[in-house]
């Protein structure tokens, strides 16, 4: 049995213990593989920052979990497969070394693999934004496993396993072109700041920079094509903000690295942002129907961000502020009516099928426009 494109799960019939059987066995085998490579799977402070024991203690109520499920999803009968691939991935972990597996090699690449990464922020991901598009969900049609989740779950892993590579680009980047701007008097009253000062101040220089950033990526044709795979997804849920290009996540970081690096903010301002702007990230384009009320003026909801995804013509080209709608009061792109768009995505334009393709799209777009042109010309 392969699995569907779009699925809306019933209780009763196997599909809820069987995908979490699944789902649970293969981060599993990925969890040992962490503790078997940590230099060449895992980030160095992150591994840090958690207790071992710990991971260990959840990675065996892990495996536990996924084969009494797999067990039960054989009984039911309906979903097999799922059962099935959870007990094999479960019986894999067990002979990489299950709870007990050591580092077995120290080599690295130099730019560690966020595995641990990847799998930590899924798991977290999963757990807290999956419950509240069930309890509050805004559209009850959409399927629980909609189409193209799997490509979006591409994305997520790729975008998590080179998110190391994409700071050093980024930061290198920044601290070449903008090292001639450093000013230790400001840095040092900027992070001498109390935190709840450095806060918002960081979420204004911030989203000040990826407004523009944004608004250009839809202006600029060259950009656009590559803004065009977030846009491409036509339903919004917790795990289509995860549909981003490589090139766009490095254009985003660096524009925002560029304030963050110059005003010389503290550590644990910028720990204190990265963390929010993860999960408001997700927030935003989770299939929920929060409003708000009159917070709504002050920061971006679901409802605000849905409408920059909107294929609306009244909506093109509005909302580009990532955490202040008053930024695009300021320049004239704010659109927020008391409703919910209709639908998604970018109109008539379609992105080829798959990751790989989508990857290449900016590049044969640019070369399908540049040909037209010689041909008009």
């Amino acid at each position: 049995m392969s699995l569907p494109s779009t699925y809306t799960f019933r209780w009763g019939e196997g599909q809820i213990s069987g995908f979490l059987s699944a789902a649970l066995g293969l981060l599993g085998v990925l969890a040992v593989l962490c503790f078997r490579f940590p230099a060449l799977l895992t980030f160095p402070d992150l591994h840090s920052a958690y207790d071992p024991e710990v991971m260990r203690l959840a990675l065996g109520c892990a495996l536990l979990v996924a084969m009494i499920l797999g067990l039960v999803n054989f009984c039911i009968g309906r979903w097999r497969t799922l059962g099935c691939i959870g007990m094999g991935a479960t019986f894999v972990a067990i002979l990489l070394g299950g709870l007990g597996a050591g580092a077995t090699s120290s080599f690295g690449l130099g730019v560690p693999i966020g595995l641990d990464w990847f799998i930590l922020d899924l798991l977290a991901s999963a757990l807290l934004f999956i419950p509240l598009e069930r309890l509050w969900v805004l559209r009850r049609e959409q399927p629980v496993l909609r189409a193209e989740w799997r490509l979006d779950l591409q994305y997520f892993a790729l975008v998590h396993l080179l998110v190391s590579l994409l700071i050093i680009i980024s930061s290198g980047a920044v601290a070449r072109l903008f090292s001639w701007s450093v000013n230790a008097p400001l840095q040092g009253f900027i992070s001498g700041l109390p935190l709840w000062v450095q806060f918002p101040l960081i979420l204004v220089v911030a989203d000040l920079a990826q407004y523009w950033s944004h608004r250009l990526m839809h202006t600029v044709p060259a950009l656009w094509r590559v803004h065009a795979v977030h846009h491409s997804s036509a339903a919004m849920d917790w795990l289509a903000s995860s549909r981003l290009h490589l090139v766009e996540v490095l254009i985003t970081r660096t524009c925002v690295l560029v304030p963050v690096f110059v005003l010389g903010f503290s550590q644990l301002a910028v720990l204190l942002y990265v963390v929010y702007i993860g999960l408001h990230a997700i927030f935003v384009h989770a299939n929920v129907r929060f409003t708000f009320g009159p917070l709504r003026h002050l920061l971006v909801t679901p409802a605000y961000h849905h409408w920059h995804h909107s294929d609306e013509p009244a909506a093109a080209n509005t909302n580009f502020a990532v955490h202040l709608p008053v930024i695009d009061r300021l320049f004239g792109t704010y659109h927020h009516p008391a409703c919910w768009p209709a639908s998604y995505g970018i109109g008539p334009e379609r992105l080829p099928p798959g990751i790989l393709r989508q990857f290449l799209y900016p590049l044969t777009g640019w070369w399908r426009a540049r040909r037209g042109g010689e041909r008009a010309g």
